[in-house]
């Protein structure tokens, strides 16, 4: 590696505002990376002033350092402590055991509604006393009221688990894996969960050969509308394989719910009678006209006039799932803690406008300048988007001043340890030392956090790298060259 290279001279003086740090500055020029395409910000946490900076004001594409500003301002209005809630309601009564009627689920947006968790939920009512539904499962969406948004707008891979549209009934985040294995002269399919409701036609055949090429040689296509209930797999599948697995999103949502939920239900010795379809019960938010066109009728909203509550599933709290969140840069995770976040702060349903309001509006309380950001994804997949390295510093500083900034620093992942970073600066006297965020996208790269320096000081860094093939590696070069810059520092 370049860095390699040149950090054998590391510059130990401060460099003049503006300018790279000398060794950065090497490193950027043997990588062929303009000088101008890179911003920097970096400040001692017990200083008041920063100690480089360059091009800290210029608007630049964040990628999912995105995700410090939604974390930070969704810990700030909702708590570490806050849960979502996903309810279940008997429609109909409910005499020995038996729902003559349906059973609703009515979903907040729990943006960690997993397979474990949706168990518990499922396992729940069950113990209620239900064991058998003589109707359908009905979801109750209305708590989100989203503009129509296509899964595949961002890149055309609709069934990327990445690019998960927002729901609020989304369970175990919507993911099939698909499990393949050789065997005489066949390829065999396994799929984890496994549900009903999906058709897997496997066309798959083995080629002699070894284990390599992409994705194996295999062609995965879900069929389109209108429940998505299809998977073709066509391709040669190399013989020297002894295990590949792809995950993807297949199934609409409800239909992955309902598939999960009558398993566990029929495990649990439960009986359901019919399948599902929307419904929607009384609520402020649905009473003000907003979540749907006011001249559709009651019947074919599914409304429901009666019902009682059987039980509320709680979440995780979100101290927990931020580290979910900000380690391993969960896109829907992250577009929920903001849709929530809106809806408390200014009343349901939710909406990405109310979430926006509600960023900007907490960051300027916490003294984050927000003029010019553009923040039209809270997780950075976004071309549009636009932060300053100025800016996202003062997040950090921010964070680190703020009353939960123990949740919001140990949700940064480790390098050389977890998350995105765990295989930078491995085996080194950095590993374990740098809290930091990633954020990668086609030619952008950038990395924000906190570094403790070996004498127990500690820095707020900032690099924003947008040029071309940033992301194929001189992004992260030029990062870690200013991370190990700034770990170096001997002490003024």
């Amino acid at each position: 590696m370049i860095l390699g290279l040149v950090l054998g001279s590391v510059a130990l003086m401060n460099p003049a505002h503006g300018e790279l740090p000398a060794s950065v500055a090497r490193v950027a020029s043997a990588l062929g990376v303009d000088h101008g395409n890179i911003s920097l910000w970096v400040q001692e946490l017990d200083r008041s002033d920063p100690l480089a900076l360059h091009l800290p004001d210029t608007p630049r594409t964040p990628a999912s350092t995105m995700k410090l500003l939604t974390t930070f301002v969704a810990l700030q209005g909702l708590t570490p402590a806050f849960r979502w809630r996903t309810e279940a309601h008997a429609v109909g009564p409910v005499v020995d055991g038996v729902l003559t009627g349906d059973l609703l689920l009515r979903g907040y947006g729990d943006p960690y509604l997993v397979s474990e968790e949706f168990w518990k939920l499922t396992e729940a009512i069950r113990q209620s006393g239900l064991r058998r539904i003589n109707g359908d499962l009905l979801f109750d969406t209305s708590y989100y009221q989203l503009p129509d948004e296509l899964a595949g707008e961002f890149d055309g891979q609709p069934d990327r688990v990445y690019n998960l549209v927002p729901h609020p009934l989304l369970v175990n985040f919507n993911a099939m894996r698909f499990e393949f294995e050789p065997a005489d002269g066949e390829v065999l399919v396994t799929t984890r969960p496994m549900l009903s409701g999906v058709d897997v036609q496997n066309r798959l055949r083995v080629r002699p050969g070894s284990c390599g090429g992409y994705q194996r040689g295999i062609a995965l296509n879900v069929v389109e509308p209108p429940l998505r209930d299809r998977v073709m797999l066509e391709g040669a599948f190399p013989a020297g394989c002894d295990h590949y697995a792809l995950t993807r999103s297949v199934l609409q949502p409800e239909s992955y719910a309902f598939g999960l939920f009558d398993r566990y239900w029929r495990q649990a010795g439960g009986e359901i009678s019919g399948g599902w379809r929307a419904g929607v019960l009384p609520s402020p938010w649905f009473a003000e006209g907003t979540a749907f066109n006011d001249d559709t009728d009651d019947e074919q909203l599914g409304t429901v006039s009666d019902s009682t509550l059987l039980h509320v599933h709680h979440s995780r709290p979100l101290g927990a799932l931020v580290r979910l969140v900000n380690k391993y840069s969960n896109n829907v995770m992250t577009r929920q803690l903001e849709l929530t976040l809106g809806a408390e702060r200014f009343g349901p349903p939710a909406t990405p406008e109310k979430g926006r309001r509600a960023t900007l509006e907490l960051l300027r309380q916490h003294g984050v300048d927000t003029d010019g950001m553009i923040i039209d994804n809270p997780s950075g997949l976004s071309r549009t988007a636009r932060l300053s390295a100025r800016q996202l510093g003062q997040v950090l500083l921010a964070a680190w001043q703020g009353p939960y900034m123990p949740e919001f620093i140990s949700s940064l992942a480790l390098a050389g340890l977890d998350g995105t970073v765990r295989g930078r600066f491995r085996n080194g006297p950095e590993t374990g030392r740098m809290h930091l965020k990633t954020g990668t996208l086609d030619h952008v790269s950038a990395i924000a956090g906190y570094v403790q320096t070996p004498d127990n000081r500690r820095f707020a860094v900032v690099v924003m790298v947008n040029a071309p093939d940033a992301h194929r590696g001189p992004g992260e070069e030029i990062q870690d060259a200013l991370l190990s810059w700034v770990f170096s520092r001997p002490a003024l």
